[in-house]
Protein backbone atom coordinates (compact mmCIF):
# COMPACT_ATOMS: atom_id res chain seq x y z
CA UNK A 1 0.00 0.00 0.00
CA UNK A 2 1.46 3.40 -0.82
CA UNK A 3 2.45 5.86 1.78
CA UNK A 4 0.21 8.60 2.70
CA UNK A 5 1.27 12.03 1.05
CA UNK A 6 3.27 14.34 3.21
CA UNK A 7 0.99 17.62 3.75
CA UNK A 8 2.47 19.79 1.31
CA UNK A 9 3.96 22.79 4.22
CA UNK A 10 5.34 20.07 6.14
CA UNK A 11 7.14 18.32 2.86
CA UNK A 12 8.10 21.57 2.03
CA UNK A 13 10.18 22.33 4.77
CA UNK A 14 11.75 19.19 4.88
CA UNK A 15 12.94 19.41 1.17
CA UNK A 16 14.59 22.90 2.26
CA UNK A 17 15.72 21.68 5.32
CA UNK A 18 17.48 19.26 3.02
CA UNK A 19 19.45 22.28 1.02
CA UNK A 20 22.78 24.40 2.26
CA UNK A 21 22.96 27.12 3.09
CA UNK A 22 24.42 28.61 0.32
CA UNK A 23 21.55 26.05 -1.56
CA UNK A 24 18.66 28.21 0.70
CA UNK A 25 20.31 31.49 -0.21
CA UNK A 26 20.13 30.14 -4.33
CA UNK A 27 16.83 28.76 -3.60
CA UNK A 28 15.55 32.36 -1.86
CA UNK A 29 16.89 34.32 -4.64
CA UNK A 30 15.41 32.72 -7.47
CA UNK A 31 11.98 32.93 -5.80
CA UNK A 32 12.36 36.78 -5.44
CA UNK A 33 13.51 37.16 -9.36
CA UNK A 34 10.41 34.84 -10.26
CA UNK A 35 8.10 36.62 -12.78
CA UNK A 36 5.59 34.40 -14.08
CA UNK A 37 2.07 35.66 -16.03
CA UNK A 38 -0.44 35.68 -13.11
CA UNK A 39 1.09 34.67 -10.57
CA UNK A 40 1.94 36.72 -7.28
CA UNK A 41 5.44 37.65 -6.34
CA UNK A 42 7.25 36.97 -3.24
CA UNK A 43 8.46 40.42 -1.26
CA UNK A 44 11.96 40.50 -0.26
CA UNK A 45 10.90 41.33 3.20
CA UNK A 46 8.87 38.19 3.55
CA UNK A 47 12.25 35.95 3.20
CA UNK A 48 15.46 37.98 3.05
CA UNK A 49 17.50 36.18 6.21
CA UNK A 50 14.47 33.92 7.03
CA UNK A 51 15.29 29.80 7.97
CA UNK A 52 14.09 27.24 5.87
CA UNK A 53 10.37 27.41 7.97
CA UNK A 54 9.62 30.53 7.41
CA UNK A 55 10.59 30.31 3.81
CA UNK A 56 8.33 27.28 3.17
CA UNK A 57 5.52 28.75 5.29
CA UNK A 58 5.54 31.79 2.46
CA UNK A 59 5.95 29.97 -0.59
CA UNK A 60 2.61 28.42 0.70
CA UNK A 61 0.89 31.51 1.90
CA UNK A 62 1.59 33.38 -1.36
CA UNK A 63 1.01 30.23 -4.06
CA UNK A 64 -1.27 28.21 -2.16
CA UNK A 65 -0.61 24.61 -1.24
CA UNK A 66 -2.29 24.13 -4.57
CA UNK A 67 0.81 25.86 -6.40
CA UNK A 68 3.52 25.73 -3.49
CA UNK A 69 4.96 22.32 -4.90
CA UNK A 70 5.26 23.45 -8.35
CA UNK A 71 6.77 26.71 -7.88
CA UNK A 72 9.21 24.64 -5.42
CA UNK A 73 9.89 21.94 -7.71
CA UNK A 74 10.74 24.02 -10.53
CA UNK A 75 13.34 26.18 -8.72
CA UNK A 76 14.57 22.93 -6.68
CA UNK A 77 15.27 21.34 -10.15
CA UNK A 78 17.94 23.83 -11.16
CA UNK A 79 19.42 24.00 -7.77
CA UNK A 80 19.02 19.84 -6.43
CA UNK A 81 17.17 17.13 -8.64
CA UNK A 82 17.04 14.92 -5.77
CA UNK A 83 15.60 17.29 -3.11
CA UNK A 84 12.84 18.34 -5.83
CA UNK A 85 12.01 14.50 -7.24
CA UNK A 86 11.97 13.68 -3.30
CA UNK A 87 9.36 16.70 -2.78
CA UNK A 88 7.67 15.10 -5.71
CA UNK A 89 7.20 11.40 -4.47
CA UNK A 90 6.60 13.17 -0.66
CA UNK A 91 3.74 15.05 -2.07
CA UNK A 92 2.13 12.11 -4.04
CA UNK A 93 2.81 13.62 -6.92
CA UNK A 94 0.80 16.46 -6.37
CA UNK A 95 2.49 18.34 -9.45
CA UNK A 96 1.96 19.11 -12.67
CA UNK A 97 5.67 19.67 -13.17
CA UNK A 98 6.62 16.15 -12.60
CA UNK A 99 4.25 15.11 -16.03
CA UNK A 100 6.21 17.64 -17.79
CA UNK A 101 9.72 17.23 -17.27
CA UNK A 102 10.01 14.77 -20.73
CA UNK A 103 8.83 18.39 -22.42
CA UNK A 104 11.64 20.24 -21.33
CA UNK A 105 14.71 20.41 -23.57
CA UNK A 106 17.90 18.73 -22.40
CA UNK A 107 19.78 21.74 -21.68
CA UNK A 108 16.85 22.58 -19.35
CA UNK A 109 16.15 19.24 -17.82
CA UNK A 110 20.01 18.97 -17.46
CA UNK A 111 20.73 22.33 -16.16
CA UNK A 112 22.47 21.49 -12.78
CA UNK A 113 24.50 18.29 -13.90
CA UNK A 114 25.90 20.96 -17.20
CA UNK A 115 26.76 23.73 -14.44
CA UNK A 116 29.00 21.40 -12.49
CA UNK A 117 30.20 18.96 -14.98
CA UNK A 118 30.87 20.52 -18.05
CA UNK A 119 34.80 21.46 -18.43
CA UNK A 120 35.62 22.66 -22.24
CA UNK A 121 33.88 26.16 -21.65
CA UNK A 122 36.20 27.49 -23.63
CA UNK A 123 35.41 25.96 -27.11
CA UNK A 124 32.04 25.84 -26.30
CA UNK A 125 32.24 29.59 -25.93
CA UNK A 126 34.17 30.06 -29.13
CA UNK A 127 31.30 27.55 -30.99
CA UNK A 128 28.39 30.11 -29.31
CA UNK A 129 30.15 33.15 -30.43
CA UNK A 130 30.77 31.76 -34.00
CA UNK A 131 27.28 30.89 -34.30
CA UNK A 132 25.91 34.06 -33.43
CA UNK A 133 24.57 32.41 -30.04
CA UNK A 134 26.40 35.39 -27.90
CA UNK A 135 28.09 38.86 -29.08
CA UNK A 136 32.08 39.70 -28.30
CA UNK A 137 30.62 41.84 -25.55
CA UNK A 138 29.13 38.50 -24.09
CA UNK A 139 32.36 36.05 -24.71
CA UNK A 140 34.34 38.57 -23.15
CA UNK A 141 32.31 38.96 -19.96
CA UNK A 142 31.86 34.84 -19.98
CA UNK A 143 35.80 34.15 -20.02
CA UNK A 144 37.21 36.37 -17.56
CA UNK A 145 34.27 34.38 -14.66
CA UNK A 146 36.35 32.43 -12.53
CA UNK A 147 35.12 29.13 -12.50
CA UNK A 148 33.64 26.55 -15.50
CA UNK A 149 30.45 26.34 -12.84
CA UNK A 150 29.78 30.45 -13.12
CA UNK A 151 30.70 30.46 -16.70
CA UNK A 152 27.84 27.71 -17.24
CA UNK A 153 25.37 29.70 -14.64
CA UNK A 154 26.40 33.23 -16.69
CA UNK A 155 25.43 31.49 -20.39
CA UNK A 156 22.03 29.90 -18.60
CA UNK A 157 21.27 34.18 -17.04
CA UNK A 158 21.38 35.43 -20.60
CA UNK A 159 21.79 33.23 -23.93
CA UNK A 160 19.97 30.84 -23.08
CA UNK A 161 16.89 32.12 -21.67
CA UNK A 162 16.73 34.10 -25.13
CA UNK A 163 14.90 31.32 -27.24
CA UNK A 164 14.52 27.22 -28.06
CA UNK A 165 16.79 27.81 -31.06
CA UNK A 166 19.94 29.15 -29.06
CA UNK A 167 18.85 25.98 -26.36
CA UNK A 168 19.05 23.79 -29.57
CA UNK A 169 22.68 25.28 -30.71
CA UNK A 170 23.92 24.72 -27.70
CA UNK A 171 23.24 21.45 -27.59
CA UNK A 172 24.84 20.64 -30.64
CA UNK A 173 27.67 21.93 -29.50
CA UNK A 174 27.81 19.95 -26.34
CA UNK A 175 27.62 17.03 -28.52
CA UNK A 176 30.77 18.30 -30.30
CA UNK A 177 32.78 19.17 -27.51
CA UNK A 178 31.33 17.13 -24.07
CA UNK A 179 30.29 13.84 -26.09
CA UNK A 180 30.63 11.67 -23.18
CA UNK A 181 28.61 14.23 -20.59
CA UNK A 182 26.18 14.11 -22.70
CA UNK A 183 25.70 10.25 -23.53
CA UNK A 184 26.11 9.93 -19.68
CA UNK A 185 22.94 12.51 -18.85
CA UNK A 186 21.10 11.09 -22.27
CA UNK A 187 21.31 7.63 -19.93
CA UNK A 188 19.86 9.22 -16.74
CA UNK A 189 16.40 10.08 -17.68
Amino acid sequence: MAAQPKPVRSALMDALQELSQDDLKRFIKELLARKVEGQPRVPRNKVDGKDYMDVADVVVSTFTEKNAVNVAVEILKRINGEVADTLVEETGGQTSQSASTDDMHFVDKHRGALIQRVSNIDSILDDLLERKVINQETYTKIRVIATPQDQMRKLYEGPLKAAEACKEIFYQILQKHEEFLIEDLKGKK
